[in-house]
């Protein structure tokens, strides 16, 4: 076997390796939703345990439904809007550029330079002055925030990838600014859109410390909802488990009905 062979194969390994690290806890957890809660947390662990569908049970009969619709709405409602602002936020920033671009760009990303933490009481008095707290309305405008300078500078290197000669091309034909982003240069980056989409929405899907401090009932989404199942009695790791998996559902669907578009998203260069 020659040297590079060798090392493809020693690459493929290692990277089979990590692959398998990174999977198993999500595995183990999927597995442990079928145990019964006797043999959910034994020492060293119940590898044929009797398997059950009563976790499941448990989840739904908590009324777990509400927190996920919450979830969706907020994070599918926010990581629509950041789309809408961030194509033209990025275009600007790239093919049609400001003046001090830098400076804009680095106003962006630095929003994402305070923690959240910091933050959070101007965040929670300015929403009980407006009536915002436990709205989901808010709880997406706020997701809005946070995920958009992301969505900005990921758009930014997408569209820097379009080739000049065609958007001169459709300047020359008289095309319009809007004709010239949403027929023209939109299709070409759309994987690219997919990407920055599905990252936000796995962002807004998993936010706990804004959803947790910010809503009580109404607008409360899942993350905190899977909170519950540890209290002062102990930690019920099978349903904790069992509705974790359910948690996860949305955003595995979703990256799969996307995963050629994020494929190609990815390998445009955003994310390298």
């Amino acid at each position: 076997m020659t040297s590079s062979r060798l090392r493809a194969a020693l690459i493929t390994a290692v990277t089979w390796v990590l692959v398998l690290m990174f999977f198993f806890p999500v595995a183990w957890m999927v597995f442990t939703a079928f145990k019964p809660e006797h043999q959910a947390a034994t020492m060293p662990p119940t590898f044929a345990p009797d398997l059950t569908l009563d976790q499941f049970d448990a989840v739904f009969a908590r009324d777990m439904l509400p927190y996920l619709i919450n979830s969706l709405s907020a994070s599918l409602g926010s990581t629509l809007l950041v789309l809408v602002l961030a194509v033209p936020a990025a275009y600007a920033l790239s093919i049609r550029p400001v003046a001090n671009v830098r400076d804009a760009l680095f106003f962006f990303i630095s929003t994402r330079f305070m923690p959240v933490a910091a933050s959070i009481i101007p965040v929670y008095l300015l929403l009980q002055s407006v009536g915002g707290l436990d709205n989901i309305t808010w709880l997406t405008i706020l997701y809005v925030g946070v995920n958009l300078p992301i969505a900005v500078w990921m758009m930014r290197s997408f569209l820097a990838e379009v080739p000049r000669e065609v958007i001169e091309a459709a300047q020359l034909d008289g095309a319009r600014l809007g004709t010239e982003i949403f027929r023209v240069v939109l299709p070409i980056v759309l994987p690219g859109v997919a990407a920055a989409g599905l990252i936000c929405f796995i962002f807004a899907w998993n936010e706990f410390f804004l959803a947790n401090l910010l809503t009580a009932q109404v607008a409360r989404p899942t993350p905190p909802f899977l909170t519950s199942f540890v209290d002062g009695r102990g930690q019920f790791l099978a349903v904790l488990s069992a509705a974790a998996t359910v948690a996860i559902v949305p955003v595995v669907l979703a990256g799969w009905i996307a995963q050629k578009q994020l494929v190609r998203g990815l390998a445009m260069g955003a994310i390298k």
